[in-house]
């Protein structure tokens, strides 16, 4: 039998984090979205920005910092980045 070997960014990692909210990229609409998750899960659309935070605060999530990577990941763009590139 052969020993597993791992790398170590694959091992909890300091530098990598696991936001509870993500926020993925824009897709195609009348207007524009994006899909936002939350543990994993997805929970809805969001227009705008204040979309992310009511999400958020649907599962008792406060955000303090949108620009937290540690509490919001944002794929594809950041909070400003709601329209097709």
């Amino acid at each position: 039998m052969r020993p597993t070997l791992y790398c170590m960014t694959e091992i909890a990692s300091p530098r990598v984090s696991h936001p509870r909210i993500m926020v993925l990229g824009v897709q195609p609409g009348t207007p524009p979205f994006r899909i936002v998750e939350i543990d994993g899960i997805v929970v809805g659309e969001a227009k705008v920005v204040t979309d992310v935070l009511e999400a958020a605060a649907a599962f008792g999530i406060t955000v303090h910092d949108m620009d937290d990577p540690d509490v919001v990941r944002w794929v594809g763009g950041d909070k400003f980045t709601w329209r097709l590139r």
